[in-house]
């Protein structure tokens, strides 16, 4: 047998295709030649910037991830640390600080770019404030968005919209706000009755909000903002909080905006809250609505800190919730 037909299997190699003294003075040469020197690839030091797309229909949107976060126990109400320790456990996590994602959607529908919430800036540290580079990684400028939609007004959601000296980060779009969110964050006697930590919150949504008075609008739930694309209450994170229902060609998709928060826990017990919750009485019950509203239908939704791209779907299990994360999408 030549060297031209050894079969390319494990029998191939182990079992000496190439017989004789040949074949030890071929292998005796080999060792002797020194392996060509290769200069060490640097190592990038960084990840790469977070944007997938996949389609809904007609529709292009895309995931982009401004950076991450991280909840400790003490941020989670109505924790219990046995039943915290093997949830964490089953999801390979050996921290109790989980780490999770701030999420933002770009939707493409043909006719306009919308983006779905703005992340942070520089407002909350350097894991965070990342959109610009996952919006180049998908090949758009701040320059083509034509409108941003808020699902609330938290720091994480709205504070994206200004460029870390002030300025428009998206020149040209039209910003959109819920309207009930709107009068809590102007609200005065709500601010000061907030706790210390939380008063910046309500000064930086006002100064967000403000450089976009031209070209700002309000919305209700149940309205449609453009075509396919229409608000939905998910009230108690924020009085006005909100996701957005996309419906293109027989396909539909749910942005649910912060509908969750520690994935880990909450998925299997809803009735677990965040700190950040304005009611968080109200936040459980729509997040149990809402859970049992897309696992009784298969409906796809996607969550600002459902770890990135956040697309899946949710199956009954117990008294909780499974989460499926959507089939990766091949298509090119």
């Amino acid at each position: 047998m030549t060297v031209e037909t050894i079969s390319m299997n494990r029998r191939g190699f182990l079992g000496g295709a190439m017989t004789g003294g040949a074949a030890l003075g071929a292998a005796s040469a080999l060792s002797l030649v020194p392996a060509t020197a290769h200069a060490a690839a640097p190592l990038a030091g960084s990840p790469m910037a977070g944007a997938l797309r996949r389609k809904v229909g007609n529709f292009e949107v895309t995931a982009l991830l401004d950076g991450y976060l991280q909840l400790g126990p003490e941020l989670i109400v109505g924790y219990e640390e046995e039943t915290a320790a093997k949830l964490r456990k089953a999801a390979f996590i050996e921290s109790q600080a989980l780490t999770g994602p701030v999420n933002a959607y770009l939707v493409n529908t043909g006719d306009k770019l919308v983006l779905i919430d703005a992340g942070t800036s520089d407002k909350m540290g350097p894991t965070l404030g990342h959109l610009g580079s996952a919006l180049s990684a998908a090949g758009v400028t701040p320059e083509q968005i034509d409108a941003v939609l808020i699902t609330h007004m938290h720091p994480d959601h709205l504070f994206g919209v200004l460029t870390p000296t002030g300025k428009k980060a998206f020149p040209n779009a039209e910003l959109l706000l819920p309207e009930l969110d709107n009068i809590f964050w102007y609200d005065d006697a709500a601010m000061n009755a907030a706790p210390e930590q939380f008063k910046p919150f309500f000064l930086g949504a006002r100064a967000s909000a403000d450089a976009y008075k031209s070209t700002q609008s309000l919305f209700n739930p149940g309205k449609e903002l453009f075509p396919g694309i229409t608000a939905k209450a998910l009230p108690g994170h924020t009085p006005g909080h909100v996701g957005f229902v996309i419906e293109s060609n027989g396909e539909q998709l749910i942005i649910a905006a912060d509908i969750i928060h520690a994935t880990t826990y909450q998925f299997e017990n809803p009735e677990w809250a965040i700190a950040f919750d304005i009611d968080p009485a109200q936040a459980i019950e729509t997040r149990k609505k809402f859970f049992d509203e897309v696992s009784a239908d298969r409906v796809m939704f996607a969550g600002m800190h459902i770890p990135f791209p956040g697309f899946g779907y949710l199956a009954k299990q117990g008294d909780g919730y499974r989460f499926v994360a959507a089939d990766w999408p091949y298509t090119f």
